[in-house]
């Protein structure tokens, strides 16, 4: 794949950012980092709000400059404001930069693509995940966003095969859809060195023997975490001595914390860790030895892709988002995002089986730096915009490398 041929100045625009968590807003952050090592040059645009730093220009942890456009609006205004402010800085800043990436949908892509467009900046938009694309279909906003992208020939990031079908029903043309996974740190996420995951068991009370699954992420409900607690309820039926570690927040931790006494979970056998910092969720991972992502629909999950680059084999529900990179019975088993029963079955499985869970975990490591690294999915990057700054200006003639997906 070949890569641009000099530094490119990229202006990327995100409605969030790290320190919001979220697989969008951390791939945000590792690719601008990643292109600043190489020697291309990333301003960031986004909103604010907690947790955001209260400035205007703040440079992040990993080095990336940021601007951030709304600092103390909420809900509808601050949405108005955003948009303004990026139609503004598209016009105002645009000396400084070569290439516009829009990360995810809102009304500030609504407002920023005529305003790229008209300037002659070669654009690109990544779409957050699956289903997006139908109920962007829905809005008012959404239809001139999608219209002017099927008409104008922008390039179209999107995460799996299920994305793919939604915009070809959108209207989109098939080389205009560009596979763009998101990346994973392979040096941060690593399998464990000897002694480290009975070292991190024993300093947080997790007994060094037990068979440890987790789930990592928001508790809410898209996330299918209800039917994850009910599936591990029939796993301990048959292995009482595995634990569930549910290291996150949300609204819906009140509720999952009822379900798991209602089904008899105790202590021992469920943990709610809640929110911890970034940097301690590799620990976590690697102190496991199961990772679990049953939820009902996906764009490209980046705990699942932290999970596999640590070395854990995997339970995961059979969507498009999480079969691209799980293969059943390879990496991980999957099941049904509903079916409580084959959930509880896959878990046993794994539970009692430790020389599979290190078969299937050696074999998601292995995928992973093959196919997800930092440093590859940023050459997709850079080959991406060096065909969009070689496609004829306000032409729309864009030709996206092929992927088989």
């Amino acid at each position: 794949m070949k890569a641009s041929a000099g530094p490119v100045r990229v202006l990327l625009i995100s409605d969030s950012y790290p320190p919001v968590l979220g697989g969008s807003e951390i791939e945000a952050q590792r690719v601008s980092a990643a292109m600043i090592r190489r020697g291309h040059q990333v301003q960031v645009l986004c909103a604010g709000g907690p947790p955001m730093p209260d400035v205007r220009d703040w440079v992040d942890p990993m080095g990336v400059p940021v601007s951030i456009l709304t600092r103390r609006s909420r809900g509808v205004q601050k949405d108005r404001i955003f948009a303004c402010e990026i139609a503004w800085a598209l016009w105002s800043r645009r000396n400084s930069y070569d290439v516009v990436y829009f990360l995810m949908q809102g009304l500030h892509l609504a407002a920023g693509l005529p305003v790229a467009r008209f300037l002659g900046k070669p654009m690109t938009v990544k779409i957050a995940g699956s289903n997006v694309i139908p109920q962007m279909r829905r809005h008012r906003a959404g239809r001139w966003e999608l219209d002017w992208m099927q008409k104008w020939q922008v390039p179209v990031m999107i995460l799996n095969d299920g994305m793919v079908e939604e915009g070809l029903a959108d209207g989109f043309r098939r080389e205009q859809l560009v596979w763009m996974p998101n990346p994973v740190d392979i040096d941060e996420f690593r399998p464990a060195h000897a002694g480290e995951a009975a070292s991190w068991r024993k300093s947080h009370g997790i007994p060094v023997e037990k068979p440890v699954a987790i789930y990592v992420g928001r508790m809410s409900r898209e996330k299918g975490l209800r039917e994850l607690l009910r599936g591990f309820a029939q796993a301990v039926r048959v292995a009482p001595e595995a634990l569930l570690l549910m290291v996150g927040d949300g609204a819906m931790r009140p509720e999952l914390e009822a379900l798991a006494q209602e089904l008899g979970l105790s202590p021992e056998q469920i943990r709610f860790v809640g929110r911890v910092d970034a940097k301690e969720i590799p620990f976590w991972l690697r102190a496991s030895d199961v990772f679990a992502l049953t939820s009902p629909s996906e764009g490209f999950a980046c705990a699942l892709l932290e999970g596999m680059s640590v070395g854990l084999s995997s339970v995961v529900s059979a969507i498009p988002a999480n079969l691209q990179l799980v293969d059943e019975g390879v990496h991980g088993l999957t099941a049904a995002f509903d079916d409580e029963q084959t959930i509880g079955s896959a878990f046993v499985q794994l539970f009692r089986d430790p020389q599979l869970r290190e078969r299937m975990g050696s074999a998601a490591r292995q995928r992973v730096v093959e196919n997800y690294s930092t440093d590859r999915v940023v050459e997709r990057y850079e080959a991406l915009f060096a065909r969009m700054m070689s496609a004829t200006p306000q032409s729309g003639q864009f030709s996206a490398a092929s992927r088989s997906i």
